[in-house]
């Protein structure tokens, strides 16, 4: 069978390049084609054959490739995917659009319909101009009609799938991403923990940074930030003495700091969110938001607390009656096995086989 992947860019890192470098371990022999790739910045795919667009050789491209957005839909329907059997599309915004021969079976593992097309209240990136507002109405036409070539989704959580169900009107089947819980051990003793809580993640608006800046410039207690972004230079302004931040981690020290934090803090809502199960792989509780993807993988009062409303005195209210040392890290360590890469890449295996046999005897 010949493979070949389909990824929207691959700049940085993330979730969704986790999926992708999973999904290349069961297919090795397969290429990628993306919009842009930042080498440097991705030396986990230095041995994939990797195919680009005319995208990638613009100015700031590579750092920055949502300023091309209204040049990708051109980008992914100009990929030539004749020679392919099988397209697997991992996308959060236009991979999915490509286009294939009848022949070819295309299945999209989907981290969300686009963002900033169909959930403006979360991210506004088109929403702040009439100019951005007219190009949205257009793509989101576009990404509608670009869902429809897809032969089947998977959806990285129930809540993604409800938006595919919502947005694309078509049913899609939960497939969670892989996490390396090997990666993470509980520490062996409770004099291990130190006295902080956690935060990991982009510095960008729709995290809610600056709703946990703000809650423990209240509540004064050990705050420690670990991840960069746009708003890091802003909320370093508005943090008070207990905050720290880290930045980038390397794995070692990125494993340690979970491991030692009270509890992990999540105030976004997320499409999965693989900060929690990487806490809960650590053995460390998750103090989250009540929305997203997080709802499916942290269970209230074993491995969690929710708070209801994004709001700096709700989250105050809960971090203060936040009690640790009421869960067991073992059992916490558990739930996130549920989320394990192998049992990511069993399930991906048997439902590719499944449709690949389906699609087969329907003559294709």
């Amino acid at each position: 069978m010949r493979v070949a992947f389909v990824h929207d860019w691959l700049s940085s890192f993330g979730g969704a390049e986790q999926v992708l470098f999973s999904l290349c371990e069961l297919f090795p022999e397969a290429p990628i084609y993306t919009s842009v790739y930042s080498p440097q910045n991705l030396p986990q795919f230095r041995k994939k054959k990797i195919i680009t667009s005319f995208v990638n050789h613009l100015p700031s491209a590579q750092a920055h490739p949502q300023v091309y957005l209204p040049f990708l839909p051109m980008v992914f329907e100009g990929f030539n995917l004749s020679e392919y059997d099988l397209v697997i599309s991992d996308a959060h915004c236009f991979a999915k659009g490509v286009i294939t021969r009848p022949e070819t079976l295309h299945i999209c593992y989907c981290h969300t319909p686009t963002r900033y097309l169909w959930l403006p209240w979360v991210d506004d990136r088109l929403s702040s101009s009439w100019l951005k507002k007219l190009l949205a109405f257009y793509l989101r036409v576009w990404d509608f009609q670009a869902a429809q070539r897809v032969d089947c989704f998977i959806a990285n959580s129930k809540t993604v799938a409800q938006r595919i169900k919502k947005y694309y009107r078509r049913e899609a089947r939960v497939i969670y991403p892989p996490v390396k819980t090997s990666l993470f051990r509980p520490v062996s003793s409770w004099n291990q923990l130190e006295d902080y809580y956690l935060f990991v993640g982009r510095l960008v608006a729709y995290k809610k940074p600056d709703l946990v800046v703000e809650a423990f410039n209240r509540l004064k207690l050990p705050l420690k930030i670990v991840g960069t972004g746009p708003l890091l230079t802003t909320l370093k302004r508005q943090a008070k003495k207990n905050i720290q931040f880290l930045g980038y981690l390397p794995e070692g020290e990125m494993k340690e700091a979970y491991a030692k934090a009270r509890a992990f803090v999540f105030p976004a809502e997320e499409d999965f969110g693989l900060g929690p199960v990487e806490a809960m792989a650590a053995g460390r509780p998750v103090i989250a938001y009540r929305r997203g993807g997080v709802t499916e993988t942290v269970i209230e009062g074993e491995t969690g607390e929710f708070f209801d409303q994004q709001k700096v005195e709700v989250l105050v209210e809960k971090i203060k009656s936040f009690q640790p040392e009421r869960y067991d890290p073992q059992k916490i360590r558990q739930r996130a096995e549920e989320f394990d890469e192998q049992v990511f890449q069993k399930k991906i295996k048997e439902y590719i086989q499944k449709e690949w046999f389906a699609f087969k005897k329907e003559g294709r």
